[in-house]
């Protein structure tokens, strides 16, 4: 992450930040409450394009313009989807090639240009254009808006304002859940919030806000020392250390994240869908990916999967389509060779799952499917962090003893002794074993009353934390 993009996404743009917690969103809910009813979409609205013009003032004009352009796709494509069903398709395809332009312009652009000056041999210079914040998400949003109304799943929304809320929206606008318009498209209209939603919606960012700065930050913390360490000096042991400390923190960083953005849409009266129910408690690869970012898995699902045909054409078109959606996953998350090596790994794990492999891990003990599946989970993330390939085989070569390197060091057990206690914690957490613990003090009335110093306790830590620190951002950003 270039010093620009730290620029770019320092301020309000990141909810764990002392300008959004104490003046931004005060701010905001004070005078979302204050508007009337009929006002509530416009006041909404304006406070989602400062959130968005505050981290990205250049490219406001980019998302008012996929808002604007399936506003007025989604009403011509439903004029014509039943009187001439043809003519409403063309509509669909050019809503769509416009929305995938932008994308692959944005973000794919020099990567293809890298591409062809490598296989062509010639000298194109790059654009090098920032990527803008959201893209990736608030184009799938876009996207499935227009399919949905095309398909007769959804009425077009007749108001403006509305669909530029649902587009602009800003506690899932940076990076997700994907929330698709029918999920949201009656609250669009009609939405009541009652004290007990809106105290969830607090608890959920209390929670989330924890997840990322207490947890993701810390353990982020190890990565980064043994990322950043000579890999010659590097132990097989630091260096699954080094890559199990990244999978906490990919994982509480994007569900923290998406705590916030659900706890914030309950606080302004929308139920954004859950996006992580505990992936790491998974016995198998295919039940991880119903468990990690699950909007964009359905979404995947219900808009590649399916129209390719799913696992209606016979085997081998099935596996042709996970190839081509798991290399899209891949591609989707970022403009590199690691990311498509990364989507298209777990292509060939699923369709090894599918092919048989899975009936026979329910047959073994419940701990050897954990580990399985934990094990090819761990091995993923050094394809996804590492965008230099070579970088990440050479890592690879380290964790299975293939480079020579020594089994452990005192740099180890030093990282292992003064982060233990995380390390438990996080493991702990990444489990429903707190939630579980947690349901059983709300029914205990003492307790009950006490849940709330708790909440205060993490947000306090919290902002200690923020207040020494002068830049958190998530990793998720990036996408």
């Amino acid at each position: 992450m270039d010093d620009v993009d730290c620029n770019r996404w320092s301020g309000l743009v990141v909810f764990s930040s002392l300008p959004f917690l104490f003046f931004f969103l005060p701010l905001a809910l004070l005078l979302y409450f204050i508007s009337p009813n009929k006002g509530k979409n416009i006041v909404l609205l304006i406070i989602s394009l400062i959130f968005y013009a505050w981290g990205e003032p250049i490219y406001i004009w980019l998302m008012v313009l996929s808002a604007m352009s399936d506003y007025i796709h989604g009403l011509f494509i439903y004029k014509y989807r039943e009187q001439n069903h043809l003519k409403a398709k063309a509509i669909l395809i050019s809503s769509l090639a416009i929305n995938i332009g932008l994308l692959s312009f944005f973000k794919y652009s020099d990567f293809l240009i890298e591409n062809m000056n490598l296989l062509f041999g010639t000298n194109l210079e790059t654009l090098n254009l920032p990527l803008p914040i959201g893209l990736s998400f608030y184009t799938f949003q876009t996207m499935s808006y227009s399919i949905d109304v095309y398909r007769g799943q959804v009425l077009p929304q007749r108001n403006p304002i509305a669909l530029a809320t649902y587009v602009s929206l800003f506690p899932q606008l940076i990076a997700g859940p994907i929330v698709r318009y029918d999920v949201i498209e009656k609250e669009l209209v009609n939405r009541k919030i009652t004290v007990s939603q809106f105290a969830d919606g607090v608890r959920l960012f209390i929670v989330g806000l924890g997840k990322k700065v207490l947890l993701a930050n810390n353990i982020g913390l190890i990565w980064n020392t043994i990322q950043n360490q000579d890999s010659s000096e590097l132990t097989i042991l630091s260096a699954w250390l080094g890559i199990i400390a990244f999978a906490f923190q990919i994982y509480f960083d994007f569900s923290g994240y998406s705590d916030m953005a659900i706890g914030l849409g309950k606080m302004f009266g929308f139920h954004f869908p859950r996006n992580f129910h505990y992936p790491y408690i998974s016995k198998s690869i295919t039940e991880f990916w119903r468990r990690w970012h699950i909007s964009l898995g359905t979404w995947f699902r219900d808009y590649v999967y399916i129209p390719l045909g799913g696992n209606r054409k016979g085997n081998l078109r099935l596996y042709v389509n996970i190839i081509i959606v798991w290399g899209l996953t891949g591609l989707w998350h970022g403009a590199s060779w690691n990311f498509v090596l990364w989507g298209l790994y777990f292509s060939v794990l699923l369709s090894i799952e599918k092919a048989g492999l899975l009936k026979l891990i329910r047959k073994a003990p419940a701990v050897f499917q954990h580990l399985y599946a934990l094990f090819f989970i761990v091995i993923s993330w050094v394809l996804f962090v590492f965008e230099d390939y070579t970088e990440g085989l050479a890592y690879l070569k380290i964790l299975f003893g293939l480079s020579h390197h020594e089994l452990l060091d005192r740099g180890f057990l030093y990282d292992i002794y003064t982060n233990i206690i995380l390390l438990i914690i996080a493991g702990l957490l990444s489990t429903p074993v707190f939630v579980n613990v947690y349901k059983r003090l709300e029914k205990n009335t003492f307790m009950a009353m006490c849940l709330p110093f708790f909440y205060m306790i993490i947000l306090l830590l919290s902002t200690a934390y923020l207040v020494e620190e002068s830049f958190n951002p998530f990793l998720y950003f990036r996408f």
